[in-house]
């Protein structure tokens, strides 16, 4: 039961998303004491989804959705991944080293590397959620099938057979698909048994990094597979988490409170989070990470070498 309650909240989500409502959150909905677990996470979900689908951090640059729709980027110019200066009625953004964005009507534009295609989303239409690979993007329909461009040498466009998803993730070469029971299917490479998240249950949002997936239960604990060279796959502590976000090779948690934890690669600094404060969205990238709490201010970790800082 708890998790249909759930799946139901995410599906109301994915449907207000679509339709560019984008609610604010302020510290208050954090400490409702009188509130259980579940109803916390229930109210959470609505609001923290859409702020997770405003912020994003691909290859060296981060990508934020303004209250007004149009969008802002700063860092690596390379292949014009940051030009985004003339979106509109833009709900949500993707990125890896290209820029997804996902319009109010349905609609989908994106800008940067284009080598294998994976920028060729200008027909795609019904579209309530995307998730950027390192070569390819998905996109989630408004009927729960997802569909799929750029390199498949990993099978990761196999997702034409995938039904009731209700948020998708991109990896290196893998694609996950969350459903609205909780489960999780995985295209895509297994080389570091990223497929374990098909072993998954009573999972409310999924993250993925270069070669790990993460997964946040209804609980607010936090399962992870895949490579766990730098551990980034050591979440299994972690308690009271409303959202996650995997960079290349660390993982970022959201908690309750409005802090954030960390785990993973640290050689540039990304995982030194722990003085954010009140903090409504986070995004993990290449070696660099990016938050911002509920006045709009942005928190910034890790690589800043390529102007990835200069998001005011």
């Amino acid at each position: 039961m708890r998790r249909r309650i759930l799946a139901m909240v995410l599906s109301a989500v994915v449907l207000l998303t679509s339709f560019g409502v984008v609610p604010q959150v302020h510290a208050a909905d954090y400490k409702a004491s009188n509130l259980s677990l579940l109803e916390k996470l229930q109210r959470l979900t609505r609001k923290l989804d859409s702020q997770q689908n405003r912020l994003a951090s691909g290859e060296y640059h981060n990508v934020y959705v303004k209250d007004d729709g149009t969008v802002i980027a700063a860092g690596s110019t390379k292949d014009g991944r940051c030009k985004v200066g003339k979106w509109e009625d833009i709900i949500a953004v993707s990125a890896c080293n290209h820029t997804v964005g996902l319009k109010s009507d349905g609609t989908v534009v994106a800008t940067g590397q284009n080598g294998s295609n994976q920028c060729n989303v200008s027909k795609w239409k019904d579209i309530v959620g995307i998730a950027v690979g390192q070569k390819h993007t998905l996109g989630l329909k408004s009927d729960g099938t997802v569909v799929a461009v750029g390199n498949n040498k990993n099978s990761q466009l196999d997702v034409k057979k995938w039904k009731n998803i209700i948020a998708v993730a991109a990896g290196g070469k893998t694609s996950y698909g969350l459903k609205s029971d909780g489960t999780v299917v995985v295209a895509g490479s297994n080389s570091n048994k990223q497929k374990n998240a098909t072993k998954w249950k009573d999972i409310t949002q999924i993250a993925a990094g270069h070669l790990h997936a993460v997964g946040l239960k209804e609980d607010g604990t936090v399962v992870a597979v895949g490579s766990n060279g730098y551990g980034q796959c050591n979440v299994s502590k972690w308690k009271d988490i409303v959202a996650v976000s995997a960079g290349y090779y660390f993982t970022l948690g959201l908690k309750s409170d409005g802090t954030v934890v960390s785990t993973g690669d640290n050689r540039m600094k990304q995982c030194n989070t722990k003085k954010w404060k009140d903090i409504v969205a986070i995004a993990g990238g290449t070696y660099h990470a990016i938050g911002v709490d509920s006045n709009g201010k942005f928190y910034f970790s890790g690589n800043k070498g390529y102007g990835q800082r200069e998001m005011e």
